[in-house]
């Protein structure tokens, strides 16, 4: 990744919810569930009618979500490995 590419994503950007959803490749719905369960990042509410995410904060987790995916899909191949030896 160019120099200038990781830069511009570690500064200072609020995104809106249609970012957000093309970001992360989830929906409006699931971001507002998971964000309710804890799972996802809060927004910070600016308005009542106008939430935003941190840009950094959304780029943190989706890097937490592909560490944990590339581990179980790991565990998961050699589970799958062992049962066929």
């Amino acid at each position: 990744m160019k120099k200038e590419n990781v830069e511009s994503m570690y500064e200072p950007r609020l995104i809106r919810i249609n970012e957000v959803a093309k970001l992360t490749t989830l929906s409006r719905s699931c971001i507002n569930l998971w964000v309710a369960q804890g799972r996802f990042p809060a927004p910070l509410t600016l308005s009542p009618t106008v939430k935003v995410w941190r840009l950094k904060h959304l780029v943190h987790w989706i890097e937490s979500q592909s560490n944990q995916g590339d581990s179980s899909v790991s565990s998961e191949r050699l589970q799958k490995l062992e049962a066929t030896a």
